[in-house]
């Protein structure tokens, strides 16, 4: 082997009701991968323990974002869609890595910093290592590329920084069992066994703001319902939670600058351009001058137009629970052989004995 076979690995945490701001700024583009590469759909549900243990239900919930993966195009058939908990060799990996990860490492992760909050010292174990975690999801399939927004740029570096040592420390072994590529590494060379995964930015990112607050992503933890859009949501509540979003009282500006300093207005400005493909600048010469209250209604039925019958689509798979478990048991397998290739040579490369 003389490179490293291009493979896109994305995951998405089963935590809440997935949102408009998760469809434009994650789903619509693993769909559009998928036509240009081979990629591997996880639900990271080992993930979503690390900050919260007890969930309600995380079955059904990893059986909804399955669902939305579903039903905004992506096939299940010429790309793997699975749960990270069915693949044991996540985890087997994790712990390699946490072995070669370095303690000052995980510290700098600023996520870690977000979530732990003041209460450092109560926070759980797998919050701080979970970047460890997430390094493991990526590298057990060798991926060459990984679709990330802001806040994980970090983690996708440290991802970087652990198979760089990986494949420093163990160059001879991977150059004595034959399995590894060589790799430039500054003025070295060096044999590498992993990749050195690279971002992959798919054009302007859309960043989708809270409904209620301009000045805030929309989430899923928000407590306010309309703050933000469910893909979940069917057209008439889509419709009342456009009509319901908070606006200031001056109408559209007649360029793009003039949405400076208004968060609420830049926010449905750029929504609208996200909804129909095209730019706030077309949306503005289109709209320029005129009241949110014509604005809204034809962003309300742009908005039920395109996410409506993905809503329906993804209630109707939702509804199928054989069909979902059936897609991630076969994803599962199909990811399964994958993973334990690569740590048949991490084992070997290591040292650890086996049959």
């Amino acid at each position: 082997m003389t490179d490293f076979k291009p493979l896109v690995f994305s995951g998405v945490q089963p935590t809440g009701n997935l949102h408009l701001g998760n469809y434009l700024g994650a789903l619509t583009k693993f769909v559009a991968l998928q036509e240009s590469h081979d990629c591997i759909y996880c639900v990271v549900d080992m993930h979503s323990i690390t900050a919260q243990l007890v969930h309600a239900d995380l079955a059904e919930q990893t059986r909804s974002i399955t669902a939305a993966f579903l039903a905004s195009g992506i096939d299940p058939k010429k790309h793997i869609v699975f749960n990270q908990s069915r693949v044991m060799q996540h985890a087997e990996l994790a712990w390699v890595f946490n072995c070669v990860a370095r303690i000052g490492w995980m510290n700098r992760m600023t996520q870690f910093k977000d979530k732990a909050g003041k209460d450092r010292e109560n926070a759980s174990l797998g919050l701080l290592a979970y970047p460890s975690l997430m390094a493991a999801d990526i590298l057990v399939y060798r991926a060459t590329h990984v679709p990330v927004g802001d806040d994980q740029k970090q983690h996708l570096e440290l991802t970087r920084d652990i198979a760089t040592k990986f494949n420093n420390d163990f160059s001879a072994r991977i150059a004595d069992l034959g399995v590894g590529i060589p790799m430039k590494m500054g003025d070295e060379t060096v044999n590498g066994f992993f990749p050195l995964t690279e971002p992959l930015i798919e054009g302007p990112a859309t960043r989708v703001m809270s409904l209620r607050d301009g000045a805030k992503k929309m989430s899923k933890s928000d407590p306010s319902d309309l703050s933000r859009i469910n893909l979940t949501d069917d057209a008439d509540t889509i419709s009342k939670k456009i009509r319901k979003a908070k606006t200031d009282p001056d109408a559209l500006p007649g360029e793009v600058e003039g949405l400076k300093g208004r968060p609420e207005a830049e926010n449905l400005v750029g929504i609208y351009a996200a909804l129909a493909g095209t730019t706030r600048e077309k949306v503005i010469a289109d709209f320029g001058g005129q009241q949110f209250s014509a604005f809204k209604p034809a962003l309300a039925d742009l908005a039920v137009e395109k996410l409506a019958p993905i809503s329906a689509e993804m209630r109707r798979i939702s509804d199928d629970r054989t069909y979902v478990d059936g897609v991630l048991r076969d994803g599962g397998e199909r990811a399964g052989a994958l993973a334990e290739a690569t740590m048949k040579d991490v084992r070997r490369i290591i040292g650890f004995l086996a049959d």
